[in-house]
């Protein structure tokens, strides 16, 4: 099967990539590298550094004949899309409605889209499920949402058959090792506790310690980027196999709090990586918890990378490749 990767270079789009070309697919990689490096391209798929807002571009490489395309190009800064909606709409909207309109016209009927928990916002009950309302309180969640709505009547109007899937917190990175591009200013929570272990920061901020969770601490769902990864070629498949569109949450179904993540982080780094408390930010709910049953009983899906340990062992490892000059 060949499949176009859009955002391919990124963070989660490189897992992706890699995985499956490892699993033999015929990858090629679209990527503007706004956000994505070269450092997490491989030499066994042709790379495309052109932007989706180019439509011309995007038609022209899509005519090469692909059978799927899995899209992962977003801007996806929760706090930032509060901010600059402008840009969120340019880049989510417009530049997924020209891959849409490119794909149908090289008449591509296989498509898995990055969706994200986002679209849920404030959780009405825990854990989430796909029937859960979709009431997104940022506007990146907002795009989410919209996407998929577009995404249903492309399915409806052209038999464009999609995956839409929604993913919890990703972190961590390849077990191998071979994935050592790192996130450009990164927002998350791992990351930015990665970059304060390496000495790229001054500390870490905890924004609030006054929930009602066990410590304190703001609790979510990580799930590990190579499980994200394995979910999609799962997507994939199932898409090819049965020609039915589907939606579904993607997450470890366990929650883990700042506090946990925090100390463990010390424990495996070796590092001191001082934190700053400071007062919760609006919107931040106490607990997101994910039910990922659906996956499980329509992909035979299952997390097996995304306890705590496997996580931060994994974002250490790239994090220290990588800055093994100033890390002493």
């Amino acid at each position: 099967m060949n499949v176009l990767v859009i955002g391919g270079a990124g963070y989660i789009g490189s897992h992706v990539a890699r995985y499956f070309a490892d699993r033999g697919l015929k990858i090629d990689v679209l990527d503007n590298l706004s956000t994505g490096t070269k450092d997490n391209l491989f030499p066994d798929y042709s790379f495309f550094e052109e932007d989706i807002l180019d439509y011309k571009a995007v038609a022209a490489i899509m005519r090469r004949g692909y059978d799927a395309v899995v899209h992962l190009a977003a801007a996806k800064a929760a706090g930032e899309s509060m901010l600059k909606p402008e840009k969120y709409a340019v880049q989510n909207l417009t530049g997924t409605i020209n891959i849409l309109n490119a794909a149908c016209e090289a008449g591509i009927k296989k498509f898995v889209f990055s969706s994200s928990a986002a679209i849920y916002g404030e959780p009405k009950y825990l854990p989430i499920d796909e029937a859960h309302p979709k009431e997104p309180a940022n506007f990146y969640g907002f795009t989410k949402l919209e996407i998929e709505r577009m995404l249903e009547w492309y399915d409806r109007l052209k038999g464009l058959k999609f995956a839409a899937l929604r993913y919890f917190n990703a972190a961590g990175y390849d077990p191998e090792g071979r994935v050592r591009g790192l996130e450009k200013n990164p927002a998350n929570l791992v990351p930015v506790i990665m970059e304060v272990a390496a000495g790229l920061r001054p500390h870490l901020d905890v924004f609030g310690t006054d929930y009602p969770t066990p410590d304190g601490s703001g609790v979510r769902d990580y799930i590990h980027v190579t499980d994200l990864a394995d979910a999609h070629y799962r997507a994939l498949l199932q898409l090819d196999a049965h020609a039915e569109s589907f939606a579904v949450n993607l997450g470890s179904e366990r929650g883990l709090s700042v506090l946990e993540i925090l100390e463990a982080a010390r424990r495996i780094t070796g590092r001191p990586i001082p934190a700053h408390i400071t007062g919760r930010r609006p919107g931040d709910p106490a607990t997101l918890v994910a039910s990922s049953a659906a996956a499980r009983k329509l992909l035979g899906w299952q997390a097996k990378f995304s306890d705590m340990e496997t996580i931060i062992a994994t974002s250490w490892r790239a994090y220290a490749q990588h800055h093994s000059h100033s890390i002493h």
